[in-house]
């Protein structure tokens, strides 16, 4: 792993922007990837075995994209996957 790697982040949505904003406030020096589902939004409405399946999805995603960390900033998918 390189300490050059993003992290990445995923949400549902655009909610998740103030932990992006947060990440970038706390480590400016840190290259980021904001991964928004839309797609698949809103979460809430879906059952389960859909949203472990849409986080799973998400964060090999990520994980492709060499991401050192990867934050989950959706509540609905930190509750339920």
């Amino acid at each position: 792993m390189n300490r050059n790697n993003p992290i990445g982040i995923f949400d549902s949505g655009i909610g998740g922007t103030s932990i992006w904003t947060a990440i970038n406030n706390y480590l400016p020096n840190e290259n980021t990837i904001y991964l928004a589902d839309s797609k698949n939004a809103p979460y809430g409405e879906k059952s389960k075995q859909e949203i472990i399946d849409f986080s799973i999805k998400n964060t090999v995603f990520l994980m492709e994209r060499n991401c050192k960390a990867i934050v989950v900033a959706c509540n609905t998918a930190t509750t339920n996957a």
